[in-house]
């Protein structure tokens, strides 16, 4: 199938080849008004929702030659900062610094306020809780997880966190949070009220993104220093955790810029992930192999959020300023895009494992 204008098939020279490409990346029309805090693909059909800073949710249909058409759009009262699908595809929550979360019906075209904190809600998550059907995890600077049934006004449950919700993400019964002062909470979501495992980020800097694996055996990590750590749940598997280098570049001076890393994106076939970061470039790597599979060149402007689509054949990416560097090195001129990178097979597909003789 044709995707973007070119083949998903790649040749033999760009296989062995670690630069990728990005003169067939399109770019969605009608991005925010503001900064992207969030991307996030349904993964029943090809829509994109995105939250941004000018305090709205956009909703949009992507085609198969990377067309956009904006869908539906809704508001919170302060900048939106998460956003995720509900598993059936009709409906998208949001949380933002007005403390509340959203749920926007893609079927009615209304949106309405389905859970609240003391503080801002800085990261939302849709999850199949077991036997209790489809529920809400909310994190929040508060410093609490709170889970919501739906179908009630109150918390199903609340869980104290140490500090600041920075991130959290879910997969099958997985769930992990970042906290500020470097606190990594485990929770099996078996057991959704207590936490299984805490630990201090490997990681010596501020936790920017946690990412979960798709098989639910681990994540990874991200941090402001430019550094990345791979992290398995079981403590038989401690030997395979690590961490490496990665958003950073070296000038002629000899002193090395570090950046953050903003974003860490699994693709939902591979198990490979990516990694994008203030320094304006993202990465595809294969964890198993602890290889980079390729690097692009650097868009000249931060990426603050990334997503792979349902099928792993889209890589969405936004341009905007991530505040790195504090209001000051905000300026008019700093664009806003949200872009799709048509994937090529050999840029996410992991490495054959080495037999050993």
């Amino acid at each position: 199938m044709s995707l973007f204008g070119g083949t998903t098939t790649s040749t033999t020279a760009s296989a062995n080849n670690t630069q990728g490409d990005l003169s067939k990346d399109v770019e969605v029309t009608s991005p925010p008004e503001d900064s992207v805090s969030d991307l996030s693909f349904s993964s029943q059909s090809e829509h994109l929702a995105v939250s941004s800073w000018d305090s709205k949710v956009r909703i949009y249909e992507i085609s198969e030659t990377g067309q956009s058409v904006g869908k539906a759009l809704y508001d919170h009262q302060a900048p939106a900062l998460s956003v995720h699908w509900s598993k059936d595809g009709t409906k998208v929550v949001s949380g933002g610094a007005d403390k509340a979360a959203r749920m926007f019906d893609l079927q009615s075209g209304q949106s309405t306020q389905v859970a609240a904190h003391d503080e801002p809600v800085r990261c939302v998550r849709m999850f199949q809780a077991p036997n209790a059907g489809e529920m809400l995890v909310t994190g929040s600077w508060d410093k609490t997880l709170k889970y919501w049934d739906l179908r009630q006004q109150q918390p199903a449950a609340t869980v104290q966190m140490q500090d600041r919700v920075y991130t959290l993400d879910v997969s099958q019964g997985l769930l992990v949070t970042g906290t500020a002062e470097r606190y990594i909470n485990v929770i099996n979501l078996a057991n959704p009220t207590t936490i299984f495992k805490t630990i201090q980020s490997p990681l010596k800097w501020q936790t920017r993104v946690v990412s979960c694996f798709p098989d639910a055996s681990g994540f990874a990590v991200g941090s402001i220093e430019g550094r990345c750590a791979i992290q398995y749940v079981d403590d038989k598997n401690a030997s395979m955790n690590f961490s490496f280098k990665c958003h950073r570049e070296t000038p002629s001076t000899g002193i090395a810029n570090v950046y953050s890393v903003n974003a860490i994106s699994f693709h939902p076939t591979f198990g490979t992930f990516s990694t994008a970061g203030s320094d304006g470039t993202f990465h595809f790597w294969d964890k198993d192999a602890k290889h980079r599979l390729k690097g692009f060149p650097s868009v000249n402007w931060s990426i603050p959020a990334t997503a792979f689509n349902r099928n792993g054949s889209i890589f969405a990416y936004a341009i905007s300023y991530d505040w790195s560097k504090g209001h000051q090195a905000n300026n008019p001129q700093y664009p806003i895009k949200v872009m799709l990178h048509p994937i090529k097979e050999d840029e996410a597909k992991p490495r054959p494992p080495v037999k050993k003789r």
